[in-house]
C-alpha cells in the first residue's frame, strides 16, 4: 500500500490557492489566499484556513471513504437536529484517492471549554431526538454501517481491574465502580432500538457558545446505526453526566438506556485514564482526568430507578 503523503502548510497553500482560483478566476500567486495553520497538535490533517473556514484531510482511503460519506449524511441530518451540521463549501481529492472537505466553521467554543446550560440541554435533547427521527433505511442506504450493541459486562469486568490498578496509583476509588453482572445485565441493550448515531460525541465536537447553548455538532464520519445509548454515553464524557441524562429524558428516552449510557462512559473513561498512565494510550492527562470527572458526576435517576421485566422504551 502507498504510503500517504504527510501534508504540509505548503501542501495545504497550494491546495487553497486552487480553490481560490476555481471560485474566482483569479491566480492569488505565491503569496495570496489566508493564512492557514494547523487546528492542534496531534490533528495534522485538519486545517484552519484563514478563520472562517476548515479544511480536513483525509489520511488513508477508509477515512477518505467516510468523508465522502459525511458530506451525503449531513445532508440528510440537517433537516431533523435543532443544532448546526457544517457545510462544506468545496471537496474533493487532495491526493490521489484521498479526500478533503473545506467546510465553514461553526461558531463558539467546545463543551470541554464551556458548560452547557439548562436551554443547551434542550439543544442536546432536540440532537438526540433528531437522530432517532432520521429514516434507517435512507441514512442505511448512504452506506452508513450498523454496529452491534457493546456487552456491557464484559466492559464492566475490563474495567473493574482498570478501577484497581486506578486506585493503586491513587487516581479513583475503585469502590465506586459497583455496577454488578445482574446490574448489567439489567441494562443491556434492547432489541429493535437501532437508531442513527453520531457516535463521536466528544466534547471537542460539541460547539458551545459563551451563554450554554449548543451551536452545532462536528465530525460525522464515524456515524452508524446502532445502540442510542453510546451518544448519550458520549454526552455523558462530553458535558457531564446529569446534563446528558436529563437531554436523554427530554428526548423520550426511558431509565434503560439512560443508565446504559452512564455506564458505558463510565467504564470507558477509567479503562482510557489507566490506558494512558500505563503508556498504552498516550493522551493528555488532564482531559482524561475531567472527563471520568464528568461521567462519574451522580445522578439521581439511578438511586431511584427499579427495573421491571415489562418495562417499554417509548414509541418511534
Amino acid at each position: 500500500m502507498t504510503q500517504a503523503p504527510t501534508p504540509t502548510a505548503d501542501t495545504v497553500r497550494r491546495l487553497v490557492r486552487s480553490l481560490l482560483k476555481e471560485s474566482t478566476g483569479r491566480n492569488t500567486g505565491e503569496d495570496g489566499g489566508p493564512d492557514v495553520h494547523p487546528v492542534g497538535e496531534g490533528h495534522e490533517h485538519t486545517w484552519w484556513v484563514g478563520t472562517q473556514q476548515v479544511l480536513r484531510l483525509a489520511p488513508d482511503r477508509d477515512a477518505s471513504a467516510r468523508r465522502r460519506r459525511e458530506l451525503r449524511l449531513r445532508d440528510l441530518v440537517r433537516p431533523h437536529v435543532p443544532v448546526t451540521v457544517p457545510v462544506s463549501v468545496a471537496h474533493g481529492d487532495w491526493a490521489p484517492g484521498l479526500a478533503y472537505t473545506l467546510d465553514t466553521v461553526v461558531p463558539g467554543g467546545t463543551a470541554d471549554e464551556h458548560d452547557v446550560s439548562a436551554v443547551g440541554e434542550a439543544d442536546l435533547a432536540g440532537l438526540l431526538g433528531g437522530l432517532r427521527a432520521v429514516p434507517v433505511r435512507q441514512a442505511e442506504a448512504l452506506g452508513v454501517p450498523r454496529t452491534a450493541p457493546r456487552s456491557l459486562d464484559a466492559l464492566r469486568r475490563m474495567a473493574v481491574q482498570a478501577a484497581e490498578r486506578l486506585a493503586a496509583a491513587d487516581e479513583f476509588d475503585a469502590t465506586r465502580l459497583h455496577l454488578t453482572p445482574p446490574g448489567a445485565a439489567q441494562l443491556a441493550a434492547q432489541h429493535g432500538t437501532a437508531v442513527l448515531t453520531h457516535h463521536g460525541l466528544t466534547g471537542e465536537h460539541v460547539v458551545v457558545s459563551a451563554d450554554g447553548r449548543v451551536r452545532g455538532v462536528l465530525d460525522w464520519t464515524e456515524a452508524a446505526l446502532g445502540d442510542p445509548a453510546e451518544d448519550i454515553a458520549g454526552l455523558a464524557v462530553a458535558v457531564g453526566s446529569p446534563a446528558a441524562v436529563r437531554a436523554a429524558t427530554l428526548a423520550g428516552y426511558g431509565p434503560r438506556p439512560c443508565l446504559r449510557g452512564l455506564w458505558l462512559a463510565r467504564c470507558d473513561t477509567v479503562l482510557r485514564l489507566a490506558g494512558d498512565l500505563e503508556g498504552r494510550a498516550p493522551g493528555s492527562l488532564p482531559l482524561l482526568r475531567s472527563r471520568l470527572r464528568r461521567a462519574w458526576e451522580p445522578i439521581l435517576l439511578e438511586r431511584v430507578t427499579e427495573f421491571k421485566d415489562d418495562d417499554d422504551e417509548p414509541p418511534r
